[in-house]
Formats: structure tokens, sequence, C-alpha cells
């Protein structure tokens, strides 16, 4: 399958559609008064997910988009090609337990990986949890999982429909079924076992009123511990802060099974405080240690009281040090931060040596340093891009990692630390040739100079004549990087004669905290204007132009390409937003929305009200318009960013549209904001955005 992109002047383009017949939305009069400053919300009726109209109005939506995309004539052939595409098996690295390896292994379309145990490397071993048996579409996942230090025991949370709500689950690794033991109410957290396996430590929230489930906010996240074979009232409190209902918590039991470190956040800030308990000590107390909540912190390893710690402090670009409990010794430097821009992502330990991970330019290195801090060895990678830690315990002489890029599929390896070698353990077979394509990385100014990196990946022989189709993605926030990966829809897009571009916005941690502080909060313009100027540099050296550029992000990447689209309305042939925040004056009002306020601010102060204003999506929409061609896509389980910023923001820009361009909004059933989903389902709406850009980038697939 190829496109021959077929070259038509923008006017002779916009004036050949004619615009699909939206459902009526009924508009309120609305207003809420910021500081002044009247603002109507005439949908925020929206909101309201159990009421009749709403759930009316869904399907109705749906019934609109779901007929546009059934007459695109391309549409079967993208989704049978994706579906080829996808179907390789899938492999995640072993982790050893006891006298057992797990791992996760997918044939190729199962709608969720499957969790098997075996006793030897080269054994296939037996399936311990297949989380398809549980329900018949794949919407029941596995959303985390922890195994006891003798590999005996199993504790698994369950999610449905995508929500991040979690149900844990006890599994006896011998016979393979469950106990009776069963926790509810977990969000956002692991588990950690005691080195005994008596039990775990788990986070969790009291339980939702009812029909709050899936928009009530979360807050006095606590610390409990259970013990296997008891019920979940007789959970043992471990650790609450009732004076502070945003702080959220985090339990991770060492490795040397002493210590319980209870890490405390406050909402998505990066910074943290630690608290420790010493698991030894009948009746200890949890115990303040870094606790002025001035960096990250992360504890890597121990020796007795001395803990290994990754962070930030003094060290933007991060650091690892040596940090005596209660004071007892001055910090000593382990590996310094680096003096050029490089980041230290990460830090393991294994073969009683220190693995780090390191981010130069958007992507990642992997180095070997002994516990002085020396380096012993960098471990080569096939080409830029992304590298997982090296998996192991602090005393194994070897362990895996996994290796990605945009045409290289997750490769494990296995690393022998005696010999400093690395084997090919596990390499996926995907129905294409790498040798085909080609990835550069880019270097572009923004619009107040600032140099931004871009990869930009395409097949080979591309002429640069201002006719490709391009897939601009971009994220920019929350200090989260985009290093290269595979994707199966990105590469379906690049067989198909596309380019896709990645930026890498300020907000982000590509370049550690400050490049993060740059593209929030009041900062937060940078953003867009780091990819607005992407698709002007894209445009001015011919790789595409206006017509063929389509946008697209999840998200605080659908924020993004929300506001790029109120914004600049005129650089773009098509947008796609995905479960994007986009009401910007009422995030924090639903479920975990509060917590970013770290990076975006709230609208309940007049400075961050002043801010907001000014790039929100829905708030900038404007009547009488000509916006591109969009589909914004969300999920009706979405508790993360709840569904209404999507409806909303698709109900106004129909609303406003004055251009004959499409304003489409595709709600995905039993499907939250992301994790978990079903295969099939993330076939099905890759390939309906892919047809949707087909049509509306006016390209030919042959």
């Amino acid at each position: 399958m190829r496109f021959a992109p077929m070259v038509l002047a923008l006017s002779t383009i916009l004036s050949a559609q004619t615009p699909p017949v939206y459902p009526q939305t009924r508009k309120d009069a609305v207003v809420d008064d910021y500081f002044g400053t009247k603002v109507p919300d005439p949908f925020r009726w929206l909101e309201d997910d159990h009421s009749a109209e709403t759930k009316a109005w869904v399907p109705a939506e749906n019934k609109v988009t779901f007929d546009y995309l059934a007459r695109i004539p391309q549409r079967e052939a993208i989704k049978a090609r994706m579906t080829k595409l996808f179907d390789y098996e899938k492999f995640s690295a072993p982790s050893k337990r006891g006298k057992h390896y797990f791992y996760f292994h997918n044939s190729g379309l199962q709608n969720q990986s499957v969790l098997y145990v075996a006793s030897s490397l080269k054994d296939k071993g037996r399936v311990l949890l297949d989380p398809n048996t549980l329900s018949k579409d794949g919407t029941v996942a596995l959303n985390s999982m922890s195994l006891s230090e003798d590999g005996k025991r199993l504790a698994y949370g369950l999610s449905v429909s995508g929500s991040d709500w979690v149900t844990w689950k006890v599994r006896d690794v011998a016979t393979g079924k469950d106990l009776k033991d069963e926790i509810k109410w977990s969000k956002f957290s692991g588990a950690s076992w005691k080195k005994d396996g008596s039990g775990f430590f788990y986070s969790r929230y009291d339980a939702p009123k009812a029909g709050d489930a899936l928009t009530g906010v979360n807050k006095f996240q606590k610390v409990y511990f259970h013990k296997v074979g008891t019920a979940q009232d007789q959970d043992q409190l471990v650790y609450e802060r009732k004076d502070q209902p945003d702080w959220g918590f985090g339990a991770d039991v060492t490795e040397d099974g002493r210590w319980l470190v209870i890490y405390q956040s406050e909402g998505t800030d990066r910074k943290n405080r630690l608290f420790l308990k010493d698991l030894t000590k009948p009746g200890a107390k949890v115990e303040p240690w870094l606790d002025q909540f001035d960096a990250q912190y992360g504890v890597v390893g121990n020796d007795g009281d001395l803990f290994y710690v990754w962070t930030d402090k003094d060290a933007p670009r991060s650091r690892l040090v040596a940090i005596p409990f209660h004071g007892k010794g001055a910090w000593r430097q382990i590996i310094p931060e680096d003096k050029g821009m490089a980041v230290l992502t990460g830090v393991g330990m294994v073969n009683n040596q220190f693995v780090a991970n390191w981010m130069t330019d958007a992507h990642e290195q992997l180095k070997i340093y002994g516990l002085n801090g020396k380096l012993v060895k960098d471990v080569p990678l096939p080409t830029l891009g992304a590298v997982s830690g090296i998996s192991g315990r602090r005393h194994d002489s070897s362990g895996f990692y996994s290796f990605t890029s945009f045409t290289y599929p997750s490769t494990i390896y296995r690393y022998d630390f005696k010999t400093g070698k690395s084997t090919v353990f596990r390499a996926p077979k995907v129905d294409f040739k790498p040798s085909e394509y080609e990835t550069k990385q880019v270097f572009y100014p923004s619009k107040d100079g600032t140099k931004i990196p871009m990869f930009l990946t395409y097949k080979k022989g591309l002429k640069l004549d201002g006719q490709n189709p391009t897939l601009l993605y971009g994220y920019g926030g929350f200090d989260i990087s985009l290093p290269p990966a595979f994707s199966v829809g990105n590469l379906m897009w690049m067989e198909m004669g596309g380019v896709y571009a990645q930026a890498n916005l300020r907000g982000g941690g590509e370049y550690g905290k400050a490049w993060h502080d740059a593209g929030r909060l009041s900062h937060k313009q940078n953003v867009f204007d780091d990819f607005i100027a992407a698709a002007e540099w894209l445009i001015a050296n011919k790789y595409t132009s206006t017509p063929k550029l389509a946008i697209n992000g999840g998200s605080n990447g659908g924020l993004l390409v929300g506001a790029c689209l109120t914004q600049r309305p005129d650089l773009f042939g098509a947008a796609v937003p995905q479960v994007g925040v986009m009401d910007m004056l009422r995030f924090h009002k639903f479920t975990i929305g509060w917590a970013w306020k770290s990076d975006y601010g709230s609208s309940e102060t007049k400075e961050g009200f002043d801010t907001l204003i000014k790039y929100s999506p829905l708030q900038n929409l404007k009547p009488g318009v000509a916006y591109p061609p969009t589909l914004v896509t969300t999920g009706d389980h979405d508790d993360r960013v709840v569904p209404a910023h999507s409806f909303k923001f698709a109900a106004t820009l129909q609303a406003d549209q004055a251009g004959p361009a499409p304003v489409l909004i595709r709600i995905e059933t039993k499907a939250g904001h992301g994790a978990g989903k079903p295969t099939t389902k993330i076939i099905e709406e890759r390939s309906d955005i892919l047809a949707f850009l087909v049509k509306n980038l006016h390209m030919t697939v042959r």
C-alpha cells in the first residue's frame, strides 16, 4: 500500500468538502465570574456523565463520526494492514524471584498480554495469569503486579474499562489459583511485599460516594499493609496525613527488607518528600527524612542506614549521592551531574554496581559505574533510541534491558556483567523492512530563539517538494521526555508515504529541570510556540505544506493540539487531539485534575486565571473562524482527564466552525485514558485516525 499525494490548491480542497450535520447541542446561559471577567460555559451540562441528555449526546455524536469514517474508501484497507502489522509476538524482559522466571507474552493480536512463569530461561513455562479470560472484550486489564521475594505469591491489580481504579488480588504461584484476598479503591499505587512474604504495602483512597467513581475528586491517599489471608477491613493503616489532603503516597520496601520507604508527592510536582520506617523494629514509627520538599529523591539501594539516592538537589540534570539516615554524616557524591546537557534519568543496582540511564538530546545511553562512582563501561546500543535500565537484583551477575527506536521494535537484550557483552534474548519479527526508512534529528529555533530538537522519520528517497503528508506529534509537559520509540501506528503512517515528526518541546524533561520549568505555569506559552515553530520549520524546509500537515497529541499533548489549533488555525491541514485537557479553568474540579496545578497553575488565583485564559483551548475558540479538519478522541471511562473536556471542546468547535472542514468526536466506550486498552480497540482507533488523515490531507492509497 502506498500513498501518492494529490497536489491541490487549499481553496479547492476546502470548497470540495461538505460539512457533516451535527447533533443539536443545547446551550445554557451559564456564566462564571473570574476576578471580574465573565466567562460563559454554555455546555456545562455535558460534565454530568450520568444525565440522560449526556448519555443521548454521546451516541448521537458517535453516529455522525462513524458514518463519516465508514464512507472513507481506504478505511478497511488501513485497518487490515494495521492488524497485520500488529500481529507479531511481543515479550517483556524476564524477572527472577525465588527459583522462577516471570515474563509477559502476547502472541500477536491478544487483547492483553499474558503472564508466564518458568523454571529456566529456556523453558516457555506455563500461564500464571491471562487477563484475556477475565472479559470477553479485553477491557479488564492488568494494571500493576508485584511478586513476593521468594516468588511464591503474586499480588496483581486489575482495572476495568480503562479506569484508574484498581482492585488487588493475590495468586498462589504454585497452584495458579487466587486466594480470597481482595482490595478495592486503590489508585496510583503499586504493591511492595515484606521480605518474609507475609503481606504487602499499598496505597488507597476512601471509597467514593455513589455515582462519583469516575468524576469525584481524589484526596487523602493513605498507606496500608495487607496481611495475606485477611479481609481488607483488617488492613493496618501505616501512614496518613489528615492535615494534608493533597499529599499522595507510594510505599516501597528496600531490597534487604529492612526499610519501608514512603514517597510523598503533591500532585504532579516533581519534588517529593521521603519518610522511613524500620521494619526490623516492632512498633517503629514512620520518621521524616528528606522532608523539605526541595527536590526529587529516589532511593536506588542501601547498605544498612546508608542510602544511595538519585536526586536533582543542587543538580538540575540530576546526580547520584550517598545519604545517611538521621544525618549521621555529610552527603557523598557518587555520580556527579553532567557538565554538559546530558540528564541522569535513572539509576539501578545490579551486580553490586550502578546502572545509569543518561539522556542526551532526547535519546538515551546506558552506562555502568562502580560503587565508588567510577565509570566501568558504556553499554553499546544499536542506534539513537530509548533503553530501559538493566533489570535484576543487586547481586545478580546478569540482567535484561529493552531497546527501541522509531524503526526498531522493542527488543530484549541479556547483559552479562562478567563478560560485559549484550546478546539478543527476544527480537520481534514485524512485517516491514527497517532498511527502507531513515531517521534524522534536527534542531530548529522557536519563537524566542531557543533551539528545539525534533526527530524526523520517513521512507528513504523523500522529495523535499512540500507535498509530503506529515504528522507532527508532541507533548511538552510534566517533565516527561519523548525519546525515539517504535509504534505500529507510526510505522503504518510512514509505510503509506507519510513523514513522522516528533518535537521535543519545553515542559518535558529532555534537558532537566530548567527545560521543564521553561514550559510550565506562566511559561506554558513557550510549549505552544515550540510546536508552532516546528510546523513552520517543516513547511519552510519543504518537508510538507499546510494542506498536508496534521498535528497530534494526547492528554497534555491533547491540550497542546487544542491550544495550537486555536492560536494558528491557518497553519494546519488537520488536527487530532486525544483525551486532551481542554478546559483549563475547571480541570482541577475532577478526579485527580487538581494534581496538575504544579504544571498549569489554577483559575482559583488571579495570576493563574490570567495565564490560563490566554491559552485554554475551550475558551479560545471563536465563532466565524475556519478551523481545519479535527477529530477529537476520548473514552467514556477516562477518569484521569474526564471526557467532559473533549465533549465541551467538540461541541463548541462544531458550533463555532465557519469553514466546511469536519469537526468530529470519537468517543470510545468501555475505555479510559489509554492504559490497559485492548489491542482490538487500539487498532480500531488508530486506523480511524489514519483514515481521517488520509481523507483530509487528500492522500491517495494505491
